[in-house]
This record gives structure tokens, C-alpha cells and sequence, in this order.
């Protein structure tokens, strides 16, 4: 029997990943059913599940992806960088329209919400980094924790993507993004002791 190289493994678990996001986009995570899910993949339940366990383990493999790219962006340029991002580009993030099914899946599935925390862990230990080198370097403000900084990054990406999720405009998120921003930082000619 002919062995299927890493590539052409690789690849087709590209495919489903990509399908099953704009799965998951279009019908939320319950509506995502198996047969929406092969329809949207062009592929069979057993060639889907021959990579992923179960549909929870192929949506957090995409949340995974996103944590992952979010965590590289915040390590580099931050979190409001992470925001403006996603502002820039609501397609690359649009599977993030489920949130409030995952806001209720969350609450009452234990093992789902552990899977999900673990899944941002990453991009929060990312922001708090940067936040705590930002701080030392005295751009920062110092009368707030970074832990609470990143709470309060966390909340305003939260609303960002619940107002993505709902339809709203987003065409002045960005000036609250600057507002963000400049909320966090020492104002120019200022030092915080």
C-alpha cells in the first residue's frame, strides 16, 4: 500500500481546516453539522475525522491557528495591533461570529471551556510580555498591573468581536483603538513613578 507523504497530509488537512472555517462562519458551531461539514470540505466524515477527532477538536485546531497568529502579532506589535488586524481584515477572522455560541458551550461543558482557555493562553502570555517590556522600557504606564492591562485589552477585544459578530459598524473602531492606545502609554512629557 503506497505511503501518503507529509505534504500531501499536510495539505489535506489544510483543506479541511479552511472548509470547516467557513463552516463554522456560516452555520455557528452547532450548525456545523457533519454533513455541512463534508459539504464544505469536499470530503468524506472519515477523511475529516481521520485528522481531527471530533468536531471540537477540528474547531479549536482553528482557534488554535488564530491564538497562534494573534500570539505572534501581540509578542511583536501588540494587542490593539491584533485588533486593528482583525478590523483590517473581518474575512481572515470571520469563523470568530460563533463567540456566543462559545460563550454558552463555555459555560456549560467543562472540558470545552478548558480546551478553550488553553487555546488564548498563548496570545495573553504573549501581550503580558510585551506589556512588561513596554513598562521597563518607561512607554507604559505604571499605575496599573499588566495583568490588569491585559484584562482590559482582552475586554476591548471581546467587543470588537461581538460587534463583528452582530453586523455593526465598525468604522469608528478604530479612533477607539488610537483612544486605547493612547490610554495605556505614558502621555508624552509624563513619567509614571
Amino acid at each position: 500500500m503506497p505511503r501518503v507523504s507529509d505534504d500531501r497530509l499536510a495539505a489535506r488537512r489544510r483543506e479541511i481546516l479552511d472548509g470547516a472555517r467557513h463552516c463554522f462562519s456560516e452555520h455557528g458551531y452547532d450548525g456545523a453539522t457533519v454533513k455541512r461539514l463534508e459539504e464544505a470540505t469536499g470530503l468524506s466524515r472519515g477523511a475529516i475525522f481521520h485528522h481531527f477527532k471530533d468536531k471540537e477538536a477540528l474547531f479549536l485546531a482553528l482557534a488554535r491557528e488564530d491564538a497562534d497568529r494573534m500570539a505572534e502579532v501581540a509578542a511583536q506589535e501588540g494587542l490593539v495591533q491584533v485588533m486593528r488586524d482583525i478590523l483590517a481584515r473581518p474575512k481572515d477572522f470571520d469563523w470568530l461570529s460563533t463567540r456566543l455560541e462559545i460563550v454558552r458551550k463555555i459555560r456549560s461543558d467543562p472540558g470545552f471551556r478548558e480546551a478553550w482557555e488553553a487555546q488564548g493562553a498563548d496570545r495573553e502570555a504573549a501581550t503580558l510580555a510585551r506589556l512588561e517590556r513596554k513598562r521597563r522600557a518607561g512607554s507604559l504606564r505604571k499605575d496599573v498591573e499588566p495583568e490588569v492591562l491585559v484584562t482590559y485589552l482582552d475586554v476591548i477585544l471581546d467587543g470588537i468581536v461581538t460587534r463583528l459578530a452582530s453586523g455593526q459598524s465598525t468604522d469608528d473602531l478604530h479612533a477607539v483603538l488610537d483612544l486605547v492606545e493612547a490610554s495605556v502609554r505614558v502621555p508624552a512629557g509624563e513619567h509614571y513613578r
